[in-house]
């Protein structure tokens, strides 16, 4: 059975206009803007991916609670990947090259992580395609993990209040609803394994994979729009390695707030690792609700539908 919340997940149209939207829209913090103005980039294609990747798993889906969850993932993933394109394209706007980071991410879904591999065809063998499936689903699961906790981080964190409300609302927006559906990927990965060992043995391996690969695309992202930027402080951060940048994350969260520090990612993750670890008790749902319920976004799209 689905251990999610009994509430129905429901997609909702969101309205928002970022056309006065600075890109530097955290006030001093060229670093903090760019990281998370990256993240535009990334998910109008991931976000597009899960959908795929849910709509295949969804036969496989024996439990009718659980079948609800997903469908209702599904609907608000397909609106978190519109919204976000349109966050792209407003990047664009700004005078950004949007198009060279995407093809890397587009890459990174379509081709390796899509329905044939690199474009290999030995997945017409129906056992391994079940289990591309499986793995794919796994592969959401983690990181369904790092939306969620994000999530649980940007609703207890007033930092952002001091930047343009309209950015802010788009991400805060998101993230409440990451936090009301953070169970269901989970409960899928969990559904469709076939034993209690191999679920626990195999999570593990994911997000071994996972992990890395999530801290380099959100770094990434935001160094690719600051190497762009004519402010010194932008030129500075796109010179910087890996290691670099996460330094700077945990600095600028200590000191600002504007991020989460890398060490409350870590310590949130490391929850993953105990065999009774479910995602119901990473964040508040009557919280995230709260959020959406005065959300401008949302409260505009509600109007307008």
């Amino acid at each position: 059975m689905s251990r999610a919340e009994s509430h129905p997940i429901k997609a909702r149209k969101v309205n928002f206009d970022l056309s006065n939207s600075p890109a530097h829209w955290l006030p001093d913090d060229v670093f903090s803007s760019h990281l998370v103005n990256g993240i535009n980039l990334l998910l109008p294609a991931g976000e597009l991916w899960f959908c795929r990747v849910y709509n295949k798993a969804l036969p496989h889906v024996t439990d009718p609670q659980l079948k609800e969850d997903v469908i209702g993932f599904i609907r608000q993933e397909g609106i978190h990947a519109q919204a976000h394109r349109r966050g792209e394209a407003w990047l664009r706007d700004q005078g950004y090259d949007v198009d060279k980071f995407r093809r890397r991410i587009d890459w990174l879904f379509e081709i390796l992580l899509g329905e044939k591999p690199l474009g290999l065809s030995f997945l017409k063998n129906t056992l391994l395609e079940k289990q591309w499936l499986v793995l794919r689903v796994g592969i959401i699961a983690a990181i369904e993990h790092f939306t969620g906790l994000l999530g649980d981080w940007c609703m207890n964190s007033d930092s952002w209040d001091k930047g343009d409300p309209v950015v802010a609302d788009l991400f805060r927006w998101h993230l409440a609803e990451e936090v009301e559906h953070r169970t269901v990927a989970f409960d899928l990965y969990e559904h469709m394994c076939q034993s209690k060992p191999g679920f626990y043995l195999s999570r593990q391996a994911v997000m071994a994979l996972v992990f890395p690969i999530f801290v380099y695309v959100i770094t990434e992202g935001g160094r690719s729009l600051a190497g762009q930027d004519s402010d010194p402080a932008g030129q500075k951060i796109a010179q910087q390695n890996l290691l670099r940048q996460l330094i700077q994350i945990e600095r600028t969260g200590r000191r600002n707030g504007n991020v989460p520090t890398v060490s409350f990612v870590l310590e949130r993750t490391l929850r993953w690792v105990s065999p009774w670890f479910h995602p119901i008790s990473e964040g508040d749902t009557e919280q995230a609700l709260a959020y959406i319920a005065r959300s401008p976004a949302a409260t505009a799209g509600a109007s307008a539908s």
